[in-house]
């Protein structure tokens, strides 16, 4: 592992802590998350796994909790370029963020809770969600749109008297299978007739409002992502209090961008471990296995391969430093086109080095031995989430365009 060294004194602890506690205590737990959940063993597919418990507990007691926390919200939260190489620690793991509350969907909500909800949202919200108290999900995304296009949302939020009601079909809710989640950050269009960027409001929907209803659980190449999953659920007719509304009404484009910002570069932070541990599986089999008279380490495609995921790994690693460095320098506003640029390069270079992996592993890099075919999964679908890679380099293309053309240069 080639990465620089941590950015402060307090980031470089952390990271050894982190990384500590990673291989002492969540590594090992991986076998017995997945065999807790197996349901022909007698787990419960859909309940959070009593060693996750276990792990959150002693994480806590080590002061290893809500690292993601921004210090722009938090006096004594790490800035982006501090948060990155735990994050990165953590990515190694598919189990490796909850165990410290720094997970997804419920980094991104806390952060918009923190950045937009009231004095009591945020008691009745967000401090249950920091005390990993309760989970939440964020339903944004539909299937009767394209939702890569924030503006296309078209679930209704409607007022009626002191409340909203709402209706509307969302899917790829993560997290709303959890029989932890307790609230969810709903977006939806309030004011068709508004200028585009003003049409959308963001509210919050506590799960067992009546009319949600999780109709099913979608996976991801097969895989099914419990306890937390993927969901699709109808709102039909909810009814929620007028005090529930982020921010006000016509925010939620707004909203949605300021949260997706770190939620993006968290992504590739995390991919950027899992690249470095396929990267290893990669080596330590190419190492210890023979064929044709040689070690598959002595075949040239083999050391090609690691090299250029040697390569690539680096360059990812340093493109999303930089762009931690500019969020935290300069807004995530002005940081916008190297959040698109690591949102592309992070997922198609982890999916390039965990398939070299899979290739050197042979059979068992594609089975449930390994691993690389969850990881496989996982990098591939965050070519979508949060934005395809096609909508990214639009935007890339569009900024970079901007120094040339008259028409968009200002006094042009």
């Amino acid at each position: 592992m080639t990465a620089p060294p941590p950015a402060t004194a307090r980031a470089a602890d952390l990271a050894q802590r982190v990384a500590a506690f990673m291989a002492e205590h969540v590594y090992p737990a991986e076998e017995v998350f997945e065999r807790q959940l197996d349901v022909s063993s007698g787990g419960a597919r859909w309940l959070p796994p009593p060693v996750m418990e276990e792990l959150k507990a002693r994480a806590r007691r080590q002061g290893l909790w809500n690292l993601f926390l921004p210090r722009r919200e938090f006096a004594d939260g790490l800035s982006n370029l501090e948060y990155a190489p735990l994050c990165e620690i953590m990515g190694r793991s598919p189990i490796g963020a909850e165990p410290f509350n720094c997970s997804a969907p419920d980094t991104g909500n806390m952060e918009t809770l923190a950045l937009h909800a009231t004095a009591a949202q945020k008691e009745q919200w967000l401090a249950p969600l920091l005390a990993g108290e309760i989970r939440s999900c964020f339903a944004m995304t539909e299937p009767d749109v394209a939702s890569s296009d924030a503006t296309n949302i078209r679930a209704e939020i409607r007022k009626v008297g002191g409340d909203y009601v709402i209706n509307g079909r969302k899917w790829w809710t993560s997290g709303a299978l959890d029989p932890r989640c307790r609230i969810i950050l709903f977006m939806g269009q309030s004011d068709p007739d508004a200028p585009r960027h003003r049409r959308h409001s963001m509210i919050l929907v506590p799960m067992a409002t009546p009319g949600v209803k999780v109709v099913r659980h979608l996976t991801v190449f097969g895989y099914d992502d419990a306890p937390h999953g993927h969901a699709e659920v109808t709102f039909e007719d909810v009814r929620v209090p007028a005090a529930n509304m982020l921010l006000g009404e016509g925010r939620g484009f707004e909203i949605a961008q300021s949260r997706l910002g770190p939620g993006r570069i968290h992504h590739c932070m995390r991919l950027i471990g899992v690249a470095e541990r396929a990267l290893e599986t990669m080596c330590r089999r190419a190492a210890t296995r023979t064929t044709f008279g040689r070690t598959i380490a002595d075949h040239g495609v083999t050391r090609h391969w690691i090299a250029e995921s040697r390569l690539e790994i680096d360059q990812a690693r340093l493109l999303t430093l930089h762009t931690a460095r500019l969020m935290d320098e300069q807004g995530n506003k002005a940081a916008r086109a190297a959040i698109a640029m690591i949102k592309v390069a992070a997922p198609n270079m982890a999916q390039k080095v965990i398939d070299r992996a899979i290739q050197v592993c042979g059979g068992g890099g594609v089975s449930q031995d390994f691993h690389l075919a969850y990881a496989y999964a996982r990098a591939r679908a965050l070519r979508l989430a949060d934005g395809p890679d096609e909508v990214h380099r639009e935007t890339i293309a569009k900024l970079e365009l901007a120094q040339y053309l008259p028409a968009q240069r200002p006094n042009g």
